[in-house]
């Protein structure tokens, strides 16, 4: 049942509380996954969403409303603790988290991405569960998102037990021809395992903006389509709470369980009671939630090893060349993902969406519109990503209702010999002028860290199943639990991992 306008489907009583068996609080991949997995379990569960459903607005519309209107933005200011200054993070509250804006890429992440690995600053940390064990859980996630992909074309995918779900999306004629100078100069370009459903060029067309805002005709794969609707039409148990905000946990007196989650809904005070309660709010916003409450740190790793990507937009140009791609990210690059004979790993390339003026207006205001429209109807739009190595001192905090951000980059020089890398293969590629911007604080949609899974009480928050240490009845499934943040997009990983951990949950209530 969706967003009962009153008595909360009979569940709330005249004392503001509602009491249920399982409580997640975000409905993000992390959220709606474990929600999805525990359709038919015959429990009862609540899903809680401070955000609204998305608003729509005209097609012709959404880059407007998204990148020079902000008409999207609603998430409160984030502070810099270098400088005391607020920012926007790259996070949204609606239903679905911030796959309703992504540009559903769904890769796995690499076996290597599990294990220890020295960087060329620092090391990545082994997660406590392999990739073994995540594999049948990514099988899973990619039937869910119905991803295209294809299998035999960069050397770094982990195996398969299946085929991708669907065959991958093809590349537009400019994009194949990238991959052709590509695959000349010795590299590896593959098919990206995706999201977006487009069964025609007319359909592709339509969704040119929908990497960073969403699909108006609800073509891209998210959290609240394939995941969480699905499961409030299969079982009328589980439930979805939007404006529901929850502000602080409340344990036992023993310490040792929840026994409610305090909060607002739709602006009023409220009370759950719940016998379970998983946390999937975000790496941010768990980790502020936890310190709040004082609760699962006695590590007091609780905010620390904050991490997000280095990341790089680069822009290659042809000025006698247009560009006419509606759809550009078919293709990724991963030669230099893992270590090489004389060199640490470096990371990924991808493509993103194509660039429009209406993009790059929201990110450069007093360039004139007419520029940034030559410049992007000749170019070829690349993401780059590094990966952001785990620091204490990187940290999440919480200063009353204000979340204050600690993040200084390491692992920088390998980052800047990838993007030297692929600034030499796209100006070999026929892209002569090169633009690049290294992204700050702000570009923060895959963070994560903040509340590390580890098999030790004193170096980790949660166990090897994403249960907190200190707490019998508090697990956590967004990327708040990743030990190490690889260089790949999170989404995929994130809801594996909570099909994983929710069903780990059932076994143990199995008879």
């Amino acid at each position: 049942m969706t967003d009962p306008e009153s008595g909360l489907g009979g569940r709330l009583a005249v004392d503001g509380s509602i009491a249920t068996e399982v409580l997640i609080v975000g409905s993000g991949p992390g959220g709606s996954a474990a929600a999805h997995a525990f359709a038919g379990s015959g429990l009862d569960v609540l899903v809680a969403e401070r955000g609204s459903h998305l608003p729509s607005v005209p097609r012709d519309e959404i880059v407007t409303a998204m990148h020079v209107d902000k008409r999207y933005a609603n998430t409160e200011k984030w502070y810099d603790a270098s400088d005391g200054k607020p920012f926007t993070p790259g996070t949204y509250y609606y239903v679905g988290g911030n796959t309703k804006f992504y540009g559903a890429a769904l890769p796995r992440f690499r076996r290597q991405d599990f294990e220890r690995t020295p960087m060329q600053e620092g090391f990545s940390q082994g997660w406590p569960f392999g990739y073994a064990e995540m594999e049948p859980y990514y099988t899973r996630a990619e039937k869910l998102y119905r991803v295209h992909g294809r299998l035999d074309e960069d050397p770094t995918e982990p195996e398969h037990s299946e085929d991708f779900p669907f065959p991958a999306l093809e590349h537009e004629p400019d994009i194949e021809r990238f991959a052709a100078s590509l695959r000349a100069q010795g590299l590896h370009p593959y098919h990206t395992a995706n999201g977006l459903e487009v069964t025609s060029q007319a359909e592709r067309e339509e969704e040119r903006a929908s990497d960073g805002t969403p699909s108006f005709a609800d073509r891209k794969s998210d959290a609240w389509n394939r995941l969480l609707k699905p499961a409030l039409d299969a079982d009328e148990r589980i439930q979805l709470l939007t404006e529901l905000r929850i502000t602080r946990l409340i344990a036992a007196k023993d310490g040792r369980r929840l026994v409610a989650a305090e909060g607002t809904y739709r602006g009023k005070p409220v009370t759950i009671h719940a016998e379970r309660i998983i946390l999937a709010a975000g790496a941010a916003n768990t980790a502020a939630l936890l310190l709040r409450s004082g609760v699962a740190n006695s590590s007091d790793l609780v905010g620390r090893n904050y991490m997000v990507h280095n990341t790089t937009f680069l822009v290659g140009v042809h000025p006698l060349r247009r560009n006419r791609t509606a759809w550009q990210k078919t293709i990724g690059v991963n030669d230099w993902y893992l270590a090489g004979d004389d060199r640490p790993p470096l990371g990924n390339m991808q493509m993103l969406g194509k660039l429009s003026a209406e993009t790059l207006k929201g990110f450069f205001p007093l360039l004139p519109r007419f520029l940034l429209k030559w410049v992007t109807d000749r170019s070829i739009d690349l993401c780059l990503i590094s990966e952001d190595v785990a620091d204490p001192g990187n940290r999440v905090t919480a200063d009353g209702e204000r979340i204050v951000v600690r993040w200084k980059r390491n692992n920088l020089a390998a980052h800047q010999h990838l993007v030297g890398n692929v600034r030499k293969a796209v100006r070999k590629a026929g892209f002569p002028f090169v633009l690049t911007r290294l992204m700050g604080i702000a570009t923060n949609s895959h963070m994560c860290g903040t509340t590390a899974a580890g098999t030790d009480p004193a170096s980790s928050v949660v166990d090897e199943n994403c249960r907190a240490h200190d707490l019998d009845n508090l697990w956590i499934v967004d990327s708040s639990v990743f030990p190490s943040s690889a260089a790949s997009n999170p989404v995929l990983t994130i809801s594996a991992n909570a099909l994983r951990v929710a069903d780990k949950i059932r076994a143990a209530l199995a008879p």
